[in-house]
């Protein structure tokens, strides 16, 4: 993973480092490389780690599941595209402050409130934002 940082056996581990290490045990146990009683104190012991190197030495002797790699995958494809949205509404909220005082300036300057325009183009482009938040992604085609 070329993009990830280096990291060290004493750094904290956080909550999703650890579901990524259950997710890994949960494959090996369904495999049939750990049996019940061998699965479940691991369990145990990925919820009570803290850092990387106590992490790593629960899964060391088993080999790397296939589906770590997709499921990493998955995870900062949906993180990219959470960002990428949330990028889209800063977007939108500038572009909202601008018509806005646009609005406000035209009708300060001409002593008459008339209809609030910037409503239309910023409420289309909401619909928009909405719709690709809650319409099928790439992903899910």
């Amino acid at each position: 993973m070329p993009n990830e940082p280096a990291r060290r056996d004493e750094q904290r581990a956080s909550d999703a480092d650890r579901e990524v290490v259950a997710e890994d045990l949960r494959d090996a146990f369904s495999e049939g490389r750990l049996d019940v009683d061998e699965y479940q104190r691991r369990l145990d012991a990925v919820w009570a780690s803290a850092t990387y190197g106590e992490l790593d030495r629960l899964t060391a002797d088993l080999p790397n599941p296939v589906q770590r790699e997709r499921r990493l995958a998955e995870q900062r494809k949906k993180q990219r595209r959470a960002q990428e949205y949330i990028g889209a509404w800063k977007t939108w909220l500038g572009a909202a402050i601008i018509m806005i005082a646009i609005w406000v300036v035209g009708n300060v300057s001409s002593a008459e409130w008339d209809g609030f325009w910037p409503a239309w183009p910023l409420g289309i482009w909401a619909a928009v934002l909405l719709g690709s938040a809650l319409g099928p992604g790439e992903d899910k085609k």
